[in-house]
Formats: structure tokens, C-alpha cells, sequence
């Protein structure tokens, strides 16, 4: 939630966007929020019902640095997780009877996002992934909320608890970020992506562009979220990072139907727009640089200078193209899809 406190140039593109009394108390929060889970990890994992929940308990740790706790129901989600990673990402149902006068009051509905696996690398790539949303708070005000935590996780599947310490966020409800706009999501569409909106789409296509993530499609609503806010007015929210070069995961794939050997190569697959609304997000991106630079600098401290440095530099390639006319015709207005 800090970065909304950055929405610079995002208030002044949208005077009529969302304040921060819309966001629940558990969103408000800037510092990570230590949770303790206990569940199944196999029973989670092998389980593929969505609408098959299971029980536990959700202990949080509150103001008074003591423990609180909250009933919840939770199923794994992400099917390539789930085949691939010790932890499968977890989707949790609150009763709002449950929820009230807690922190987690107005969800009924949270991700919770977990590293692919328990050595702490992997807590660093699921940072990586939070930074990400973070960064794109500065380009839209159409962005999930998250909260960083602090997670005690433990796996009852043995005859013995296995307990690991690991980062990880929560991601708001699709529904919430739709009320925020007084919209509905869109679950199945047949839209063409030209026909979202112009201006927001195209902030959402430099934004993948920037982390260069190749894991998504428009077309098919593919780790995008369609929002209808006014009559015909169709907005794309992103999300899932973690196969985008900024994380630059060890099990991210590269998008096969690319010409590119490395999640790191930047591609630019947003379709294409009228050139002076496309020229008039490169211009709000340009300005926005000093903002989305701040947001990267809050987390120096959480990695080694060699990492920190690198990531930096690879953020800085994205502007290098913004602020060339020539890189920018070359890898955005010759790139941009025609089909």
C-alpha cells in the first residue's frame, strides 16, 4: 500500500481513481503482517475441486505483538505450481462474521502466494514477485492490492509437523478491486484486445514489457483480469509475475512461441494503438521514472548489493528504450501486434 502514497503521475492521468478509505484494513498496512499456517501440504496439492475447501486456522500476529486467530477454509490453486513447487498457492474463503473486527474485515476472499520452494532463494524470488506489484501501482490505479508476510508454515501430511519459515503476499479479491471502481469482472469475454480501453491497455502492456513477462494474454484472459468500470469500458489488470525476467526464476519458461531463449529478453506484445496515445504513456512512464526508482530503493536492504544492482540495471534497459526515439521505434512501435 506505500506506493499508493506514489501515485504521481497516475492521479493526475486519473482524477477520478480510487482512494485508499476503499481498501480494506488488511491492505492499509504497509509492514509485513506474520501469519502461522498448519494444513496438509499433500492433501492440498492432490485435491483438484475448486469448490472443495478444507478447514484450519489462520493465526495472525496483532498490535500487541501477541497472537490472534481466524477461522478460515482454503484449496490450492495454479496448476503449474502445484505440478512443479514443494508449496502450491493456496486460495483462503473468510466468513464475514468471522472477519469482523479483525484485520481481514471486507475479504471473503484472499491468494496467498507462496514460494516455489523452501530454500530462502526462493523467498527472495517471491520478493522479486511482490516488487512487481508494487511497481505497478506508480503506472495505473487499476492494480490488486498485496501485503507482504511473514509465514510459519507447517505441513501436516507426515506423522511429523515439518514447519518452514518463508515469505510470501496476499492478493486482494478480484471483486474488490472491481468495487473500487464501481465495475464487475469479466470472467469469459470474446474481446479482441483492441477493444479494451486504449490508454490502460497500453500502461498494462509497458508495465509487462518493463518486468518482461511474456506469461499472459489479453485474448484469453490469461494472468489478466478484466474489469468492466463504465458501459463498454474494459480495463486489464495484471497479475502472476513470477515467470517475468525481473523475478527471473529458475523454473520460469520461456514463452515458446517467441523468438527468445531467456525469460530475461524483453518483448513487447500489446497490439497495436493509435501512436499518440501509445506516445503519450512512453511520456508518463519517462516521467514516472524517479517514482518507480523509489519504490525499488525501499527493498535495498533485503538483498545483497550485487542483486540489488542488477535488478536496478535491468530496470533502467526499460527506460534506455523509453528515452531513445530510435530503441523505441525499434523494440515498441515495429513490435507492437497486428494480430
Amino acid at each position: 500500500m506505500a506506493s499508493k502514497l506514489l501515485f504521481l503521475f497516475s492521479v493526475l492521468a486519473f482524477p477520478a481513481c480510487a482512494q485508499v478509505a476503499d481498501v480494506t484494513p488488511l491492505f492499509q498496512e504497509e509492514r509485513p503482517l506474520s501469519i502461522r499456517l498448519a494444513f496438509s501440504f499433500k492433501e492440498i496439492k492432490k485435491n483438484t475441486n475448486d469448490s472443495i475447501y478444507f478447514p484450519t486456522l489462520l493465526y495472525y500476529k496483532n498490535e500487541q505483538n501477541g497472537w490472534d486467530s481466524l477461522a478460515i477454509s482454503i484449496r490450492g490453486r495454479g496448476n503449474f505450481r502445484r505440478k512443479n513447487c514443494y508449496f502450491t498457492p493456496i486460495r483462503i474463503k473468510i466468513k464475514k462474521g468471522d472477519a469482523a473486527h479483525t484485520p481481514f474485515e471486507g475479504n471473503k476472499n484472499l491468494k496467498l502466494v507462496f514460494p516455489c520452494q523452501p530454500a530462502k532463494n526462493y523467498s527472495d524470488l517471491i520478493l522479486k514477485e511482490y516488487i512487481c506489484y508494487q511497481l505497478y501501482e506508480p503506472a495505473t490505479p487499476y492494480t490488486f492490492n498485496t501485503r507482504l508476510l511473514d509465514i510459519s508454515l507447517s505441513d501436516q501430511s507426515g506423522k511429523q509437523t515439518k514447519t518452514h519459515q518463508v515469505k510470501g503476499f496476499f492478493i486482494e479479491d478480484d471483486n474488490l478491486i472491481a468495487k473500487r471502481f464501481h465495475g464487475k469482472v469479466v470472467d469469459s469475454l470474446n474481446l479482441h484486445p483492441r477493444n479494451l480501453h486504449d490508454t490502460t491497455s497500453i500502461r498494462h502492456d509497458f508495465f509487462e514489457y518493463m518486468i518482461a513477462n511474456t506469461d499472459w494474454s489479453t485474448t484469453f484472459h490469461h494472468n489478466a483480469k478484466l474489469i468492466l468500470v463504465a458501459p463498454k469500458k474494459y480495463i486489464p489488470v495484471a497479475y502472476d509475475f513470477d515467470m517475468s525476467g525481473f523475478v527471473n526464476a529458475p523454473y520460469a519458461e520461456v514463452n515458446s512461441t517467441l523468438e527468445i531463449t531467456s525469460v530475461r529478453e524483453r518483448v513487447f506484445r500489446g497490439f497495436c494503438r493509435n501512436e499518440a496515445v501509445t506516445q503519450f504513456v512512453r511520456t508518463e512512464y519517462i516521467q514516472a521514472k524517479p517514482v518507480l526508482l523509489k519504490v525499488l530503493d525501499r527493498y535495498e536492504a533485503d538483498f545483497t548489493t550485487k542483486e540489488f544492482t542488477g535488478m536496478k540495471k535491468y530496470l533502467q534497459e526499460f527506460f534506455d528504450v523509453l528515452e531513445s526515439d530510435k530503441l523505441f521505434r525499434e523494440n515498441i512501435l515495429q513490435k507492437c501486434r497486428t494480430k
